[in-house]
């Protein structure tokens, strides 16, 4: 149900914000706005590298100076500081497909027609977060073995044998469950949150422009200011978004190969 606000002005329900018809009508094959996202960024992801990489040249520039700049910022920034420089260069590609992926993703968000972060549908986070899950589980048992990952995770070195009995339940839930969940959600309520930011700052200018009163018209500038500015917060957070999900996960990478740390 819309809930209406001074008679005039309608939003939107939430159910019209997040659940998307599906494009081919009503056939056996489903595919939504939120699946053309995804697909989209998932192409933008690929096509971007493949281009910057067919632009041969020893001054790099334009796309190419782009995707030297943006990969050299996650394998130095991201895996390097978190992972370390001699396990960086593994994970570093996994690391810039994922930020440059996610980013893309959250960007639809401002784009006009699609105006539709698929990020801030929980579905898309939950399996970005279990696929970082997947990882780091795999990376920890391959680089210790399964018996001494398990054993360096849930007893962790340094800490004293009587405070075992309150620190090994916290460390596996925190490491086995708590971590893909908080990653997931931190993702999708933060991209969330913005996109609502947007339709609500333009439901008000569209309502105030096309109001019946002529008073209420020049009051519309208000509003639509605002949503300039969170247009451009938004393009922010969804940088901001991306490379906290990246660096969260080299960090959760680097505490599987290195549990001294």
């Amino acid at each position: 149900m819309s809930m209406s606000i001074l008679g005039s002005l309608e939003f939107p329900p939430v159910s019209q914000l997040l659940e998307w018809k599906n494009l081919f009508g009503s056939g056996a094959v489903g595919f939504n706005k939120i699946a053309l996202v995804n697909v989209l960024s998932a192409v933008c992801t690929l096509a971007f590298f493949l281009v910057a990489a067919s632009k041969k040249g020893l001054v790099p520039k334009g796309i190419q100076n782009i995707a030297e700049a943006g990969a050299g910022f996650v394998e130095h920034s991201i895996a390097e500081e978190s992972i370390g420089h001699h396990d960086a260069k593994r994970y570093s590609s996994f690391l810039t497909a994922l930020f440059f992926f996610i980013f893309f993703n959250n960007i639809f968000g401002v784009i006009p027609f699609f105006q539709m972060p698929a990020t801030a549908r929980m579905a898309v986070p939950a399996v970005l977060a279990i696929m970082v899950w997947v990882t780091f589980l795999f990376a920890g048992v391959k680089s210790q073995g399964l018996g001494h990952y398990v054993k360096n995770t849930v007893f962790p070195p340094g800490v004293p044998k009587a405070l075992y009995l309150i620190v090994t339940p916290i460390e596996f839930f925190s490491t086995f469950i708590v971590r893909p969940i908080s990653l997931a959600v931190r993702l999708f309520a933060n991209v969330l949150a913005g996109h609502m930011l947007l339709v609500t700052f333009g439901v008000l200018t569209h309502t105030l422009i096309t109001a019946h009163t002529l008073a209420l018209k020049p009051i519309a500038i208000l509003p639509f200011l605002m949503l300039v500015v969170m247009t451009g917060f938004e393009i922010g957070v969804a940088f901001l978004q991306a490379y906290i999900f990246t660096l969260l996960t080299a960090v959760f990478i680097g505490g599987a190969l290195h549990p001294e740390h």
